[in-house]
């Protein structure tokens, strides 16, 4: 395999519905959320973890397409492992499957600045950059309510992604572009994070820088003889 060109797909994600991506609640010295948020350690900025968006696009594409593999001995559907098919050309297989490497790299998507600033300011937050949604779950047997907390990033908060794909020899990259333009629209559709079927985490995604940035062999080249002229 040789490796072509790297293409870069930056956008924006839009919590059209408050998002809750769950964090640990361990050492959080803040309220006493059920369900606490991911954030950065530093900052406490909320974030998207890449190992979420990735695996919600390869879930819902392996859905549509119908590419998941059975365990028959645990009776459960898990991710598609052939190493031959389209999806597992775009996100990878295990290592004891790999027959070769995964195309797409899913960068964490932090938040924006005007976001940040806005929710830093704003008064009405229940928790830094965050509110708390109270639900209860219902005991069937005593029909009793169980309240129970949900921190969530609130509406209109915009965060910035980045996908990375890797172009090989051989490939189609039209075709790898497609799908995941298609996993970024099935995200749309279902949700991002915990609490979607209970109203949580509907997202607006836009990207348009997509097939426009891309890196090839004699880019790196050109970068490479610029940097040892400067130096």
């Amino acid at each position: 395999m040789k490796l072509e060109k790297k293409i870069f797909i930056k956008g924006n994600i839009l919590a059209v519905t408050g998002l809750h991506i769950g964090g640990s609640n361990q050492g959080m010295s803040i309220g006493g959320v059920d369900n606490s948020v991911i954030r950065d350690p530093i900052t406490l900025v909320p974030y998207i973890p890449g190992s979420s968006l990735k695996g919600k696009m390869r879930s819902l594409l392996e859905k549509q397409l119908g590419h998941m593999s059975y365990d028959e001995k645990n009776d459960f559907y898990g991710p598609c492992d052939c190493g031959e098919c389209i999806i597992c050309k775009i996100f990878g297989t295990s290592a004891n499957k790999a027959k070769e490497s995964g195309r797409l790299i899913v960068r964490d998507a932090f938040m924006n600045e005007s976001s940040r600033l806005e929710l830093e300011q704003n008064t009405n937050m229940d928790m830094p950059f965050t509110e708390v949604k109270t639900e209860a779950s219902i005991d069937r047997i005593k029909s009793k309510a169980n309240p129970r907390q949900l921190e969530r990033v609130p509406a209109g908060t915009t965060f910035q992604f980045e996908l990375v794909l890797d172009i090989y020899n051989g490939d189609d990259e039209k075709e790898f572009l497609d799908y995941i333009e298609q996993a970024l629209h099935l995200v749309e559709d279902d949700y991002l994070g915990g609490g979607g079927s209970r109203g949580s985490g509907q997202v607006r995604i836009e990207w348009d820088e997509v097939k426009k940035t891309y890196k090839d062999r004699d880019a790196y080249e050109k970068d490479n003889q610029e940097k040892m002229l400067e130096a």
